[in-house]
């Protein structure tokens, strides 16, 4: 497919902007709902932590198993944009109905929805954005995870300050109005966009080749080992908010530090630190020592299995005592460092190896291993109860320690194929 000619954006065509602005208000709401969650659920809905970690998980991973569907239905009948549109509308509404404790259960499974239109069809315009040799397209993606992370980094300071102060529904409210916010950025930036490409069906008896068969079982074995790293990595949505509750000291010069507030930490970071990255990454590119995909993904859930062992030993050194909070920070600060390295790169890594007019299926694949990782997170939170905290943060250690392994194992394999 020709790549859209277009003037450009911080060095990029305009439409990663576009793309990435309205990702950034989705990030938003998703983020503004989900720092809530745990906390709504155990202080206003009163359920119990093994039941609230297990809702956390399924909402998580079935917010992540729709956008298989709905990119096959982007890819054969809406359309990349139409799908957007529709998709962001649910998650809109559920947003909304979310303010309604009656309607708790009906809000999460509306959102589910809508996202699974709108997740893979949005990232997967990116490519379409540049020529297939255009040295940018590989650190677009990390550019795109900038542009969406200060949705992340606001969503707890505006949606979590409103719940925390003024009430849960109040910041369920903002999340969606963020939502609606990037719907109208998405409309009407849709100029800058790439084309849609033709909807045709694969024939009926068209059958997958040995490549192609490779590939997928590549990309299947890349999904299992990002399911495993977030099974620690999405602990920072369920258990980890409960640690800070009841294990950090978050008073600081008289002025008592909001818990939904450190959940801003890590889209910031992510915001700071990736700059620097790219520099780094394109230099080594620049000297012919740039590092494959699938081992930069195994570097990051190595650096986030070392964030949870320093939590790990702060937590069985303090044992009962609060825990002050620098020690978050330099927990967050070395677990954005090995996000950085892995999930941006995975999504590129399924992007790039899309078959033709595959491209939103191809991506939701990706997601695919979310919702796994998610309930597989929501699983394993339910040990939080059962366990003392540092053996608890040990076991997120080893589970990532376990990911890298497998990304170092398929990194020979993914770098032959053609």
């Amino acid at each position: 497919m020709t790549a859209v000619v277009d003037k450009t954006w911080f060095g990029h065509p305009r439409g990663l902007t576009i793309l990435f602005l309205t990702n950034m208000w989705e990030l938003f709401s998703y983020y503004g709902m989900r720092v809530l969650l745990v906390y709504y659920m155990t202080k206003q809905l009163l359920f119990a932590q093994e039941k609230a970690s297990l809702i956390y998980g399924t909402y998580t991973a079935m917010a992540y198993f729709t956008p298989i569907l709905g990119g096959m239905i982007a890819d054969r009948y809406l359309g990349k944009r139409n799908a957007v549109v529709i998709g962001g509308t649910i998650m809109a509404i559920g947003h909304f109905v979310m303010t309604f404790e009656p309607m708790f259960y009906l809000a999460l499974a509306t959102i589910a929805l809508g996202n699974g239109l709108f997740l893979p069809s949005l990232p997967s315009q990116i490519n379409d954005l540049y020529a297939a040799d255009d040295p940018r397209r590989g650190r677009a993606y990390n550019v795109y995870y900038v542009g969406l992370n200060i949705g992340g980094f606001m969503a707890p300071l505006v949606c979590g300050t409103l719940g925390e102060v003024y009430g849960w529904h109040y910041g369920f409210g903002a999340a969606g109005i963020g939502m609606f916010i990037g719907l109208l950025v998405y409309v009407f930036g849709r100029g800058y966009l790439p084309p849609e490409p033709p909807r045709t069906r694969p024939p009926a008896d068209a059958a997958p080749g040995r490549q192609d068969r490779r590939l997928w079982w590549l990309l299947l074995g890349v999904g299992i080992a990002a399911t495993i790293f977030r099974g620690a990595y999405e602990q920072i949505g369920n258990t980890l908010p409960l640690w800070i509750d009841g294990s950090v000291e978050r008073a600081s010069a008289g002025f008592v530090i909001p818990m939904t507030w450190f959940q801003s930490l890590n889209p910031l970071l992510v915001i700071s630190m990736t700059p620097l990255l790219l520099l780094h990454w394109r230099r080594r590119a620049e000297r012919g020592s740039d590092t494959s995909p699938a081992l930069r993904m195994a570097i990051g859930a190595l650096i986030v299995a070392v964030a949870y062992v320093l939590l790990a030993v702060v937590a069985g050194v303090h044992g009962d005592a609060r825990v002050g909070w620098p020690w978050l920070v330099a927990f967050f600060v070395i677990l954005t460092f090995g996000e950085l390295y892995i999930l941006p790169t995975g999504l590129g890594l399924f992007a790039k190896l899309a078959p033709p007019r595959l491209g939103a299926t191809t991506v939701a694949s990706w997601f695919l291993a979310v919702f796994s990782g998610s309930l597989l997170a929501g699983l394993v939170g339910t040990l939080w109860s059962t366990m003392s905290h540092a053996g608890f943060f040990l076991l997120l250690a080893a589970l990532a320690v376990l990911a890298a392994a497998l990304l170092w194992r398929l990194d020979r394999p993914i770098r032959t194929l053609p």
